[in-house]
């Protein structure tokens, strides 16, 4: 197996110095377009009354599923995570169950993605705090229980953002592979049930994304509690 083909940023189709579209690129734009095109398809004629579409019934379901995990998890009122940790849950289910399509590679099979899925959660952390505590108590935090613990802190937050892409990475890729080699050893005995798996798995994975961003960015929140 080449390098070509452990991730999809190594397909290269074109190159312009610095700036080149590759196939983590496309795969992103495709899922990007999906999601555009079915928000604005089940949302263009959205019903308050007993009567809704079946679309609109399923968005409605997986809305109230989100809702619900946010508020057990973290123990707050949902909405100001909802949209950060519902488009993260969404684009990285998209992604990953339609690999189960021929020809489609998931963007979440590339590092540099899961790297970037990674630095939203490492960045919000600190908004969501800042704007829930305030910046002093906030950056207080990270001397507690003494100043000295002040790198070990820091330290801590690279490592389980680095950890948060490198597990979505290697998850999704390892499966991705696995696949595409009981594929060719024996193309007409594993497919349906490889489909099947690939399902499972891409929504679990997205699942515990979703679950680790929660926890993280509610971290930083909950703790004004300590402040007061």
């Amino acid at each position: 197996m080449g390098e070509r083909d452990i991730t999809p940023d190594q397909t290269i189709f074109w190159d312009a110095g610095f700036v080149n579209i590759n196939l983590t690129l496309v795969m992103t734009w495709i899922v990007m377009v999906l999601l555009i095109g079915g928000a604005w398809l089940i949302t263009r004629r959205l019903s308050t009354g007993a009567e809704m579409s079946r679309w609109q019934n399923a968005l409605e379901v997986l809305v109230g599923f989100l809702r619900d995990q946010i508020r057990e998890i973290s123990n707050q009122p949902p909405d100001r995570y909802l949209t950060l940790v519902g488009s993260l849950f969404i684009f990285i289910l998209v992604s990953n169950v339609l690999g189960v399509v021929p020809g489609f590679v998931p963007p979440t099979a590339s590092l540099s993605t899961t790297t970037a899925l990674a630095l939203c959660v490492f960045f919000a952390v600190p908004i969501y705090g800042v704007t829930a505590r305030g910046v002093g108590p906030y950056l207080s935090s990270y001397m507690r229980p003494n100043p000295f613990m002040l790198p070990f802190n820091i330290l801590s937050e690279l490592s389980r953002t680095l950890a948060l892409a490198v597990r979505l990475f290697g998850n999704v890729m390892s499966f991705t592979k696995i696949v595409a080699i009981l594929l060719a050893v024996a193309p007409l005995v594993f497919p349906a049930l490889l489909n099947a798996l690939g399902l499972l798995t891409g929504v679990i994975q997205a699942y515990i994304f979703a679950v680790l961003a929660i926890v993280y960015i509610s971290a930083g929140s909950r703790a004004q509690e300590a402040d007061r």
